[in-house]
């Protein structure tokens, strides 16, 4: 398979958190003139797929914030914090659509570079990056789109030693697994005593997924794979085969859930939290969906929708 397609996955699977908006005619001068210097662009809805050229787009989105003032400094408190977390969600999901020659780092880049005016507004926008693209919560998460932000943060000069401390261990681990990179490989521990490796699993896609015993939503998942007539006719097939990890130290209640994990799954904890020591997996956040490749190159990443895993393996299996 080609490394070229995860990038359209991502771009399919993002895209679904926005509306569908109709497609409507929009020339080169119509679209200039909508997104001239001084119009409004915090919170206005920009149609992607109506403006004329990739040049107009990347104009758009580079005066998207030209309306908000960076200058503030404490006035920041006065800031509605709804409102601009809204916005900056909608230019991460328009920025989520992968385009040739889209200027994406550079762009996210540019919003923390224009808020180092003064520490107060850089507080304030990494506060409202952070909830859109880092929080396990945000239908937007994305590794991929906040590591630019991080790269502004983590050589900021606002910042001192002991601030870098975080947001260094967050860009470290939001490289780990990168989408179209081979995942990192680990040794897990079955029920029998046996052990097994990730990249000795034999199938087309593997679907991991870190979970504990007990955590509502991590059944939730579990349900919605079992019940996915695509998954169940790969597994039968011997084409998907999905690995379940315990990732911390109560074995105890592990063994409690065992009779409750589908008897097709191969079900095993990792053995001396060595995952969490080694920081091979961002482990922040209870479940976490991987789909992986044969190659074990990394389709989707820290996923928390069995919606995703269908969608992108429908997409390899149109191709």
């Amino acid at each position: 398979m080609k490394h070229l397609y995860y990038a359209t996955i991502m771009a399919l699977i993002l895209v679904s958190c926005a509306e569908t908006k109709p497609k409507q005619d929009k020339s080169e001068e119509a679209a200039k003139e909508v997104y001239a210097p001084g119009t409004r662009r915090m919170n206005v809805e920009v149609d992607i797929y109506n403006i004329a050229t990739l040049d107009d787009y990347n104009y758009a989105m580079e005066h998207y914030w030209d309306d908000f003032d960076f200058e503030a400094e404490e006035e920041v408190v006065a800031y509605d914090t709804i409102a601009i977390m809204q916005a900056f969600a909608d230019y991460a999901n328009l920025l989520s659509v992968e385009r040739n020659g889209l200027r994406r780092d550079s762009l996210l880049r540019s919003v923390m570079q224009r808020a180092e005016h003064s520490r107060p507004v850089f507080d304030f926008m990494w506060y409202v990056a952070e909830g859109v693209l880092h929080d396990p919560n945000s239908p937007l998460r994305n590794d991929e789109m906040y590591i630019p932000i991080l790269e502004v943060i983590t050589t900021s000069e606002l910042l001192d030693e002991y601030d870098r401390i975080g947001p260094n261990y967050e860009l470290d681990m939001a490289r780990q697994n990168r989408i179209g990179t081979v995942a990192n490989d680990f040794t897990y521990r079955l029920a029998d005593g046996r052990s097994g490796r990730l990249h000795n699993i034999d199938t087309e896609y593997v679907i991991l997924m870190f979970s504990n015993p007990g955590c509502p939503m991590c059944r939730e998942i579990q349900e919605e794979i079992t019940s996915s007539p695509l998954i169940n006719e790969l597994t039968e097939l011997g084409r998907v085969r999905t690995l379940s990890v315990y990732p911390d130290e109560d074995l105890e209640a592990w063994r409690e859930h065992l009779p409750e994990m589908p008897s097709t799954w191969i079900v095993g904890y990792d053995e001396g939290m060595r995952l969490t020591a080694e920081r091979s997996y961002n482990l922040s956040a209870i479940p976490s969906l991987y789909l992986l490749d044969p190659e074990k190159r990394v389709i989707i990443k820290d996923g928390t929708s069995v919606a995703q895993i269908e969608n992108a393996i429908a997409y390899l299996e149109a191709m």
